[in-house]
């Protein structure tokens, strides 16, 4: 696993925190796959965008693909298990109703849990990833207090489970997108 940390990611999460504090982001890091094979397998083809605006970024990185959707819906951290047969994919949510995050190996779910209450994670092992949500302190063991930063340390955990890093320069760079209008829930 990666030594990835929150200031790993900070840039990220900012990227998508609206000047008050409002964070509107959905990420999928997955090991060792092309854009365009993670793109196949959610259902979106490459293309412009639609007139909503509603689609899918898929980013060359270090050791797999990350996609980043813009829209409401969630798709790519539903479509978490779907992305990791055969392969890792973990997902993180940001929203002002949701913040999860979700670790998937070979379809399977193998962890989730709240980005505010790890105590409650559930999946086929929720444990796996134990001592990274600790050495990141997204689990602080006192339930009145929270984490701080919980959605880069999020996201350096995803890259710490899938050993798929994104960087500044490659999200500054070309991305291969694709509307997902015709997708549930946007149709």
């Amino acid at each position: 696993m990666s030594g990835a940390t929150a200031a790993t990611y900070e840039w990220l999460y900012r990227e998508f925190t609206y000047g008050v504090d409002e964070t509107w982001l959905y990420a999928t890091f997955v090991q060792g796959l092309s854009p365009q094979e993670a793109l196949r397998r959610i259902g979106v083809a490459p293309g412009p965008l639609e007139d909503s605006g509603f689609g899918v970024a898929a980013y060359a990185a270090r050791g797999g693909t990350v996609l980043i959707e813009c829209g409401w819906a969630g798709i790519i951290y539903d479509m978490a298990g779907r992305l990791s047969a055969g392969t890792s994919a973990a997902a993180v949510i940001a929203t002002v109703k949701r913040e999860d995050f979700a670790y998937c190996v070979d379809g399977r779910l193998v962890t989730t849990f709240d980005l505010y209450s790890y105590s409650l994670r559930e999946g086929s092992d929720p444990d796996r990833l134990h001592a990274e949500v600790e050495n990141l302190g997204l689990n602080d063991g006192d339930p009145l207090e929270f984490p701080d930063d919980p959605i880069s340390r999020a996201l350096a955990l995803a890259e710490r489970a899938t050993g798929v890093h994104l960087s500044a320069a490659r999200y500054g760079g070309p991305a291969l997108i694709g509307s997902t209008d015709h997708l549930e829930p946007y149709r």
